[in-house]
């Protein structure tokens, strides 16, 4: 088993897992979304059994005036049948040790309001609840 970054030949390996956690995206707009967040150098990652992605966590390195240098976490998911297998705590943690290499000050993430157990989790890992995401549709 290993963490290690993805590439684009992987993608349809990520989309068997992601679709899980976002079940209306469909493959070709997963693929085109992919190719329009490379100018952000969004990265790719994964815990590997062989040939077959445990959990996976999408991110980038930002900076803006509240958050400073920082990984954002778009995506963070195990695969339904590793779920509660201790792989998203071992993806947190590679996580922050990646962002510590990028010199980053903090690991941010959006959570859907109606996801409790995430939550949880995510608050069991030292991170706390900071701001509400207001969205409107344009």
């Amino acid at each position: 088993m290993q963490i290690r970054e993805l590439d684009l030949k992987e993608l349809y390996t990520v989309y068997d897992v992601l679709k899980q956690l976002r079940p209306s995206l469909s493959y070709k707009e997963f693929e085109d979304l992919i190719y329009d967040m490379r100018h952000m150098e969004y990265k790719m990652f994964g815990i590997m059994d062989g040939e077959e992605l445990l959990t996976y966590a999408g991110v980038a390195v930002q900076t803006n005036l509240y958050h400073k240098r920082h990984l954002y976490v778009f995506d963070l998911v195990s695969d339904e049948k590793y779920r509660n297998g201790g792989y998203g705590a071992m993806m947190l943690e590679y996580l922050e040790d990646f962002a510590k290499t990028c010199m980053c000050k903090n690991i941010v993430l959006s959570s859907n309001f109606e996801r409790e157990d995430a939550h949880r989790f995510y608050e069991k890992h030292g991170f706390d609840k900071k701001s509400y995401i207001f969205l409107k549709k344009v």
